[in-house]
């Protein structure tokens, strides 16, 4: 699933275009340097396996947005961050070919992969029993 993919994204030590912010609870996304590493876009993108349907970082967002996350202003404090959330200590890892977006769900958290269960795709169906009060969950996959 999508939320699945992008947390392997996100703990994956290889991919450096998805980050989690500082504090852990959100993904910062280098724009330029996802569309060169995971979508193939671009005259120095790698050919490796393709991970997502589409080349254009706009179906991501959308995506991104079906499963509840929200666009946050990126602010100086987030614009650096490694491939863990920052300690006291961090280093300056910036993206210098941004744009740079930060997305927030609140099911989304660094060492919280149980939570995942509790992002579901927002579909018709799902408002339906969201706006009925009633729980809206998946399940992790088996090999997970």
């Amino acid at each position: 699933t999508f939320p699945l993919k992008l947390w392997l994204l996100v703990n994956s030590p290889c991919v450096h275009s998805v980050r989690w912010d500082p504090p852990g609870e959100g993904l910062l996304i280098n724009q330029g340097l996802f569309e060169r590493e995971l979508l193939g876009v671009g005259p120095d993108a790698a050919g490796g396996v393709e991970l997502f349907k589409t080349k254009s970082f706009g179906s991501i967002v959308r995506q991104l947005n079906l499963y509840g996350f929200h666009k946050l202003a990126v602010s100086l404090a987030s614009s650096t961050a490694g491939s863990r959330p920052a300690s006291s200590a961090a280093a300056d890892t910036s993206y210098p070919d941004g744009p740079l977006h930060h997305f927030w769900n609140p099911h989304f958290r660094y060492g919280r992969p149980d939570l995942l269960v509790k992002i579901k795709r927002l579909t018709k169906a799902n408002r339906e029993k969201l706006d009925a009060g009633l729980e809206v969950t998946s399940r992790l996959p088996d090999d997970f």
